[in-house]
């Protein structure tokens, strides 16, 4: 802590913040930073809608396919849409990119999410089910359900048994979840 009474890292995060909207603002393209201001907004109901679903073992797809547009797929939207406008293309083209970047961000999701049912900890640089052990119920997560009612209970009771998380993770491969 700083003699402000501000945490250090909140200062690099603010420099930053100011940083990417003295860059925004000096886009001079007004749909473009629309687009960009949007994927901060989506961002941020992205982590409340998954805040709001942990441990939730009646999520559906879509609700979860929702969240993971406005955590992943909206900022490749903003790339590959914010590519199009600024180079000219006609709305047809864009739109076209904004499919292409939504269909893209959601493909990176889904992959990610089998990613961390089939590697290691090693592989992943990080703990393998990490997501499962937040609560955080991913595709894998939400098709085994549809197959296994044991895996409601594990999770519902949020892995407070020793090996639960590595049960629920076995029933999870098993039960064809991913």
């Amino acid at each position: 802590m700083l003699r402000t009474g501000t945490t250090a890292p909140t200062i690099p995060s603010n420099e930053s913040d100011c940083s990417s909207s003295w860059y925004l603002a000096n886009l001079e393209n007004l749909e473009v930073i629309k687009l960009i201001s949007q994927v901060i907004k989506d961002f941020a109901s992205g982590e409340i809608k998954q805040a709001s679903s942990l441990f939730d073992c009646d999520v559906k797809l879509e609700d979860y396919l929702l969240k993971s547009y406005y955590k992943t797929a909206s900022l490749i939207v903003a790339n590959t849409k914010g590519a199009a406008i600024f180079s000219g293309a006609d709305h047809n083209v864009t739109e076209q990119m904004y499919d292409y970047g939504k269909n893209l961000g959601l493909s990176f999701q889904v992959v990610d999410d089998i990613l961390d049912f089939t590697q290691s900890a090693e592989q992943l640089e990080k703990p393998a089910g990490g997501d499962l052990a937040k609560g955080n119920l991913t595709t894998p997560v939400i098709f085994a359900l549809e197959k296994e009612p044991k895996l409601r209970d594990i999770i519902e009771s949020e892995f407070c048994e020793a090996g639960s998380l590595d049960e629920a993770i076995e029933l999870v491969k098993q039960c064809e979840g991913i």
